[in-house]
């Protein structure tokens, strides 16, 4: 078994090798990485464990606070605010786990974006293919993870920001229901849809990681049974427009479930879809909710702030008080017949993105390309978010780009949803 310190430089040499053209990272914390792994060394020579995350080399996003230093959530506006006075909820507790926090990951500016562009920090392609987008917004967590930089990478997930950056580099992201990890110290984007998941190589890792964050004592990942299983499948409008890759690859998942005797059975969840799209209407929730977080920053702010966040952000600018809270009742209807509708199912199986990795060329250079391939990257992902699901997105086998089956359980049903995703999981392999 290597020594941590060893794995740990094997790392920091690749990211000095490749410094002046950085993206995945926007800091680089190597003395306190290597001061963690030393520790962790040495608790490991004395036969002493602080958990499974001890000694797992960790990147976080760049919305999270770390004490000392001011956090930017991949901004340029931010840098004169005051530094944070402590670290975030979730940093300091992977710290006390162990953990060899190594970099802040690069991210969608204020985490608004499905394709992963930054224009102040760089756009990191994918580990797959650097032509191509990575995903976001926790673009440089699902780069990292899929090249090897970090073991865990720690993301948040508003629309998709955990599962589509897992899709595209071809590993786990989790997104928890909202609330079960604490947001404390985490740059927010929506209070009513942001979650704080990990993106790793296993669910075990995401099982871990999740346990540390919120705040209990870790367990193995318990492995449900496939055989026996009801996975619903919602064909419908999410299943147009998907690239032949993706659904190549998402049937023949299906048909290892099927071989493995769970129960595949279409599920029609289109009224709700609906419904849920109208109360949406042009200014979804998480515009809304953005165009509060940014009321009071000046225009000069705006006017250095990337456009394509600046005008997701003024969709939501003009709502009145009166329609958001009646959006939020309705919304709470929508989520308790959702969670009726799925009760039937151990969990709902589809692509957790329409496409593979799109080039990223064209989308630079054309705003109507990005809004319209960022729109699509986001459907999958993001009615999860509308109805407070929780989702997993697993590495299908077997194609020429990576991409993810999402597997969604009922708000709450966390545990559940893990259990099935590491019984899944080998089935992918």
């Amino acid at each position: 078994m290597n020594a941590i310190r060893d794995d740990l430089e094997a790392v920091l040499a690749r990211l000095e090798a490749r410094s002046a053209e950085e993206t995945v990272f926007t800091r680089v914390y190597a003395a306190q990485a290597r001061a963690a792994a030393d520790a962790a060394d040495a608790r490991r020579a004395a036969g002493v464990t602080l958990g499974p995350l001890d000694g797992r080399i960790v990147s976080i996003k760049d919305l999270f606070d770390v004490r000392g230093e001011t956090t930017t959530a991949g901004s340029v506006v931010l840098k004169g605010q005051p530094p944070a006075a402590a670290d975030a909820v979730i940093v300091a507790r992977l710290r006390r786990a162990g953990a060899v926090i190594l970099a802040k990951t690069n991210m969608s500016e204020f985490a608004f974006s499905g394709i992963g562009i930054n224009p102040h920090h760089g756009t990191p392609g994918c580990a797959a293919d650097p032509t191509r987008v990575p995903g976001g917004s926790s673009s440089g967590a699902g780069v990292s993870v899929g090249e090897g930089t970090s073991e865990i990478s720690i993301g948040t997930d508003t629309g998709g920001s955990v599962r589509i950056p897992a899709s595209l580099n071809g590993v786990v992201g989790y997104k928890p229901t909202t609330g079960r990890v604490p947001t404390t110290g985490a740059f927010p984007l929506s209070w009513a849809l942001d979650s704080i998941g990990p993106l790793a190589r296993s669910v075990a890792d995401c099982v871990a990681t999740d346990a540390v964050m919120r705040g209990v004592e870790p367990a193995p990942a318990a492995a449900h049974p496939v055989a026996g299983l009801r996975v619903g499948v919602p064909r419908g409008r999410m299943f147009t427009q998907t690239e032949d890759i993706v659904a190549q690859g998402f049937e023949a998942s299906l048909s290892r479930l099927s071989s493995a005797d769970a129960r595949v059975i279409d599920v029609d969840i289109e009224d709700l879809l609906e419904e849920m799209g109208r109360i949406m209407g042009a200014a979804p929730l998480v515009a809304i909710e953005a165009a509060a977080v940014h009321a009071a920053r000046p225009e000069a702010d705006f006017a250095r702030m990337d456009p394509l966040v600046v005008a997701r952000i003024r969709m939501g600018a003009d709502l009145k008080a009166a329609q958001y809270i009646r959006l939020m009742r309705e919304r709470d209807a929508l989520i308790a017949a959702m969670d009726a509708r799925m009760a039937p199912f151990d969990a709902l199986a589809l692509p957790a993105t329409a496409t593979t990795a799109v080039p990223l060329a064209p989308l630079l250079a054309d705003f109507d390309a990005y809004m319209k391939a960022n729109v699509l990257m986001l459907r999958n992902t993001t009615w999860g978010n509308q109805f407070d699901l929780c989702g997993v997105s697993l590495p299908m086998p077997d194609l020429p780009r990576p991409a993810g089956l999402m597997l969604l359980g009922r708000r709450g049903h966390d545990e559940r949803l893990l259990a099935l995703a590491a019984g899944v999981e080998p089935l992918l392999a």
